[in-house]
């Protein structure tokens, strides 16, 4: 029963969310702050090395003591996170083709203005704005980057496929991302994921075009093991620009999915029905069709995965490395253990 307690599951995943956030921006530190101790250690002694004459004259010139492309890489990031910070929650609900709902009118709209003022209520929050993302899948997120400047937005077609209770619980799920500061820190996320391919591509072109493999001469290398040392760090640098665009967006999925079950839980504390969005996640995982107004780059903000991937379905390394939210059936469960409905064995039902 400890994966069903409401508070311990909260708090784990705050540990864990914290984590990864934290092997992000060291990651981030590496590839800016890296390349500047590798080009210091590269030139303290490139004068004295068995390089040819010109290549250790240029190097002579030079010593590299100032931290620039860490410097100018973390500039850089801030630069463009805040760009993100401040346009990506319209920017996300434009793409969509979303429009904001001022006065409903439809049943069903009217409906949704209403749970959403009394999930706000129940969360202690202020009302977020509410759009209507025209398709036919169910499916919803929410965005922002401050509890009193939130949106919350849900497809035609989960306000056609849910009942009063079941969008309840989708909607609470959304207002605790929000609660939980889930959208700001998912924006930060994506803004600084752009970063670090922006920086890895910057970095391939400039080995490319120039760079290392120039200033290589005809003879050999450094002598001892200073040299030994830079060739190392060189091959781990090298390959974590590389690697950077991956890494960094597995860590925000990664950060993604922890933040789901969180949102789950946080729920189920709102409304005091976690049965209600059980169910109604086993009508959007249900849902045949992928939600076709949200685009990729969005989906770690939806309540299911827009583009309906059958990773998201299975458990496993592959799966939680990957996936963009975890396993359905895994929430499912947990919430209904949360509301004590088992199976005819009297067990709570397994994830697949």
């Amino acid at each position: 029963m400890s994966d069903a307690n409401l508070f311990e599951q909260q708090a784990a995943n705050r540990r864990r969310s914290a984590i990864l956030v934290a092997i992000f921006l060291l990651f981030f530190a590496w590839i800016g702050f890296g390349g500047d101790l590798i080009f210091h250690l590269y030139t303290t002694d490139a004068g004295t090395s068995s390089y040819s004459p010109q290549v250790r004259e240029d190097a002579a010139s030079y010593r590299h003591m100032f931290p620039w492309f860490g410097v100018c890489a973390t500039l850089l990031g801030v630069a463009m996170a805040w760009w993100g910070w401040k346009k990506g929650p319209k920017e996300i609900l434009w793409a969509t083709g979303a429009w904001e709902m001022i006065e409903p009118s439809r049943a069903e709209e009217k409906v949704l203005v209403n749970v959403v003022e009394e999930m706000a209520i129940a969360s202690g929050l202020p009302r977020p704005t509410v759009w209507i993302i025209p398709d036919r899948d169910p499916n919803a997120f929410a965005t922002g980057t401050a509890v009193d400047e939130a949106h919350v937005a849900v497809t035609e077609g989960l306000l056609d496929t849910l009942n009063r209770d079941e969008l309840q619980g989708v909607v609470a799920h959304e207002m605790a991302h929000i609660r939980n500061h889930d959208v700001k820190l998912m924006t930060l996320l994506a803004a600084l994921v752009g970063v670090m391919a922006l920086i890895a591509d910057g970095t391939r072109r400039l080995i490319w075009y120039g760079g290392v493999g120039r200033r290589r001469g005809g003879g050999g290398g450094k002598k001892g093991g200073a040299g030994a040392l830079v060739a190392i760090l060189l091959i781990a640098w090298l390959f974590s620009v590389i690697l950077a665009p991956i890494v960094s967006r597995l860590l925000a999925l990664g950060v993604s999915r922890k933040r789901e079950f969180l949102a789950d839980a946080t729920a189920a504390q709102f409304t005091r029905n976690p049965a209600g969005l059980a169910s109604a996640l086993r009508k959007i995982e249900d849902a045949a069709e992928p939600t076709k107004a949200i685009k990729r780059g969005t989906a770690h903000l939806c309540i299911a995965d827009p583009a309906g991937r059958r990773l998201t379905h299975k458990q496993g390394r592959v799966a939680n490395l990957l996936a963009t939210h975890p396993p359905m059936a895994l929430r499912i469960a947990r919430l209904k253990a949360m509301a004590y409905q088992y199976d005819k064995t009297g067990e709570i039902p397994e994830a697949v």
